[in-house]
């Protein structure tokens, strides 16, 4: 019986991931609605989306401060089971959930919470 739960794991892994490199648009509009709604409260991007230019397999957002680039965080747009998406820290990967695509504006402030404690560590 655990090799079929293993199989299984595997299996749902390869389909996110999968999932995860096919929907490049998909992944892009999300990213962008979620500069749409982090851009009112100051926060600067930098997005690198063409495969061309930039190597890596899925889309990322770059969200900085407007006073430095040492503070910032990459966000990355992967699926999730259940056939949705979320928003994920690039640095951690899976691991780096952040919020479902879905709602917007939960993950704009929520990465506007994070980004604000990481420039006043103080203020959490």
């Amino acid at each position: 019986m655990g090799e079929v739960r293993t199989l299984a794991v595997q299996a749902e892994r390869h389909l996110l991931r999968w999932r995860t490199r096919r929907g490049h648009g998909t992944a892009m509009r999300y990213l962008d609605e979620l500069a749409a709604a982090l851009a009112p409260q100051g926060w600067r991007f930098v997005r690198f989306y063409r495969r061309e230019e930039f190597p890596v397999p899925v889309p990322l957002l770059w969200v900085h401060a407007r006073a430095t680039k040492d503070v910032g965080i990459v966000v990355s747009v992967l699926a999730v089971p259940g056939r949705a998406w979320a928003y994920h820290d690039a640095q951690r990967g899976r691991h780096g959930y952040l919020c479902l695509c879905g709602d917007t504006e939960t993950a704009a402030a929520q990465i506007d919470r994070l980004l604000k404690h990481r420039l006043f560590p103080a203020t959490w």
